[in-house]
């Protein structure tokens, strides 16, 4: 029976549905298929979600779009055990069940339950990091089947191009089937390594969502709701002992979740952490923060979302943008900088020196950074410039490090945002 959906149109539903369930499906699927047969889960998931388009905007969206698309997904999944059954190795755990007619029913049930899906979604994560897999492979191949990424969109990711991340999906794929990797969580003796390749991907995820890179909309909250929901997934896990790195993982991102509905104002335009209002700041999300953050303190190990967290709380605590504490932030990116000595550190570190130190000192730390290859290109570094150019009264360079930006920002609420910064440097003789 179609229903009147909250969702205007076929298409703008499925694209949710995409978003909230492919990683799902394909989890579950590629433990009936088998981890070598990837490529055949990821297109089970696709047929399915090109059915709905077709069959909805024929028949209408059904009352529970959910359930339908699992249903649907199963039956693909029954059709090709039957279809295939003698010319396909399917993962050793279901084989059995699904090869007879009479258990095949019943066993798609359970292994489309809820519980079991969750379970799927685990071993998933650690089957794309295994460490067979090189590292830019395993973020490529967990964003696209785990987190419904094009590839358009990892491509931004990885500041590369979508040849580049295709290749890097075969690749890992290939390792896959070469190696013949099994479905399942690492033994305690690998399982740290493979965890920290796990929260990164993850991590990136949830960035793409904090400060989108293309399109008409700064924050894309499902992407960081997706990347929050996985990482629950983790926390909760028996398999995994020591979870402090993977508390203060997600001590960060419900911390930076907070402050979302102050980052843009009712026109859709950005309003920067000094002119945020901060009463709008979701308390309750801030708490959760905080709650994470407490229950990370478990071990004296220190990761890098332990030090991430700890800024973000310190943003968070600060009763207005005057009293926040900068000379902590900066000895805490001091701290991670000895952890992690990316280009991207170095330039949010820039940032708490110029607070501490003044806008002189951090340009000449950003003008270390120029000839570096993730930053030539990366509109945030010119941005960021331009800002301590307009802070130190050197207005001409301010404007040719923004009119940069400019051109390199694919959103438009980043660009007025430049552009209105660029005026004021108009306005002062520029």
């Amino acid at each position: 029976m179609a229903t009147e959906s909250s969702y205007d149109n076929v298409p703008r539903l499925v694209d949710h549905l995409f978003r909230h369930e492919t990683g799902k499906l394909v989890a579950v699927l590629t433990r009936i298929f088998g981890p070598h047969h990837l490529e055949l889960a990821e297109d089970v998931v696709q047929d399915t979600l090109l059915e709905a388009i077709n069959v909805w905007n024929y028949k209408g969206i059904p009352e529970h779009p959910i359930p339908w698309l699992y249903k649907v997904a199963k039956n693909k999944a029954l059709n090709i055990v039957n279809r295939e059954k003698y010319k396909r190795e399917y993962a050793t755990a279901a084989a059995h069940l699904l090869k007879s007619e009479w258990t095949a029913n019943a066993a798609l049930e359970t292994l489309f339950s809820e519980s079991e899906i969750r379970d799927d979604q685990l071993r998933m994560m650690f089957t794309c990091c295994h460490p067979a897999i090189s590292g830019d492979s395993q973020v490529a191949l967990t964003l696209k089947t785990l987190c419904g990424f094009s590839l358009s969109e990892i491509a931004r990711a990885f500041l590369t191009t979508e040849e580049n991340i295709n290749k890097r999906l075969v690749r890992a794929r290939q390792k896959i089937r070469e190696e013949k990797i099994s479905f399942e969580v690492p033994q305690p003796e690998h399982l740290e390594d493979r965890l920290d390749a796990v929260l990164q991907t993850i991590y990136l995820l949830f960035n793409e969502g904090y400060n989108a890179s293309t399109g008409p909309y700064l924050i894309r909250y499902e992407l960081c709701a997706e990347a929050i929901r996985l990482t629950e997934i983790i926390s909760v896990s028996s398999s995994i002992v020591d979870k402090s790195k993977v508390f203060a993982c997600l001590a960060l991102m419900y911390l930076n979740a907070s402050r979302f509905s102050a980052r843009q104002n009712a026109q859709g335009e950005i309003v920067t952490m000094a002119e945020q209002d901060r009463s709008q700041w979701d308390k309750l999300l801030m708490a959760k923060g905080f709650a994470y953050l407490d229950q990370a303190a478990t071990n004296k190990n220190i990761s890098v979302y332990h030090i991430l967290a700890a800024i973000s709380a310190y943003h968070c605590s600060a009763a207005n943008f005057a009293s926040t504490d900068w000379n902590s932030i900066l000895l805490l990116y001091d701290k991670l900088s000895e952890l992690d000595r990316s280009p991207l550190v170095a330039l949010n570190r820039a940032i708490a020196l110029s607070k501490v130190s003044g806008p002189e000192t951090a340009i000449a730390e950003l003008e270390k950074l120029k000839d570096l290859s993730p930053l030539k290109s990366y509109h945030l570094y010119y941005s960021t410039l331009g800002e301590f150019y307009m802070q130190a009264g050197r207005f001409t360079e301010a404007k040719n490090a923004l009119t940069t930006a400019i051109a390199l920002s694919q959103l438009p609420a980043e660009q007025e945002l430049l552009r209105k910064r660029l005026e004021i440097c108009n306005q002062n003789g520029a």
